[in-house]
């Protein structure tokens, strides 16, 4: 783990005023922490968009990336399952201009493809300090709410035990085709993401959602982190 390149990205956006980290710093956190993410690069230029998408392979997806807008799907800044590279550039200009003013760029990452959606997260308790929670995501985080958690620091048994605690804790076996999850690195991303909890107190909040199940490999799609 580079815990130290982690906490340069926090202290650069703490530096700038910022409540809250942009998806793509976000992402490099987790990457520092060993957690699986997308394939992704950060594009400011127009002319660079061809040359980034095709080293990241199509399909696609691209985003609007500023750590002033949290909530992207209602802005229209996201653009799903981009072939070409006219496809990318037209996203690119699409986005940019839906930036609307917000200091941002865009976010090309590739297109994961999985039925399986799973959130996991950290929130910082004023009387237990950081808390960890697992449970079913996407569209069903807020509606169904069917969720566990654990307080930091965790063990693998406790993070195997919170995938069972889940009234949908099925979602991660073998079922209609789909193969079990590897819950040997669903229990290392939630460990991790504990240890972020613990080692950078500077972060307040952490949302992983959603973590999407590619065959039975965990991937963080997007992340969210508030800071102190």
């Amino acid at each position: 783990m580079n815990k130290d390149s982690a906490v340069k990205i926090i202290k650069t956006a703490l530096q700038e005023g910022r409540k809250s980290l942009s998806e793509y710093e976000a992402k490099q956190v987790l990457a520092a922490y060993g957690i699986p993410i997308t394939r992704e690069a950060l594009v400011e230029d127009r002319d660079a968009v061809g040359k980034v998408a095709r080293s990241i392979g199509y399909p696609l997806v691209m985003k609007g990336c500023s750590a002033a807008i949290a909530h992207k799907t209602e802005k229209g800044l996201i653009h799903v399952d981009i072939r070409s590279k006219t496809e990318a550039v037209k996203a690119f200009d699409a986005i940019m201009a839906g930036l609307d003013g917000y200091k941002g760029a865009v976010l090309i990452q590739e297109m994961i493809k999985g039925r399986r959606e799973l959130v996991m997260g950290m929130t910082r308790d004023s009387q237990f300090g950081p808390c960890i929670m697992f449970g079913l995501g996407g569209i069903f985080t807020e509606i169904l709410k069917d969720i566990s958690f654990r307080k930091a620091p965790l063990e693998e048994y406790d993070a195997l035990e919170m995938m069972q605690e889940i009234k949908a804790h099925k979602i991660i076996e073998a079922a209609r085709g789909m193969e079990a999850v590897d819950k040997k690195i669903l229990a290392e991303m939630l460990i991790n993401v504990g240890q972020i909890g613990l080692e950078i107190e500077e972060i307040q909040e952490i949302d992983l959602n959603p973590v999407i199940i590619s065959g039975n490999k965990p991937i963080v799609v997007d992340a969210l982190m508030v800071l102190k």
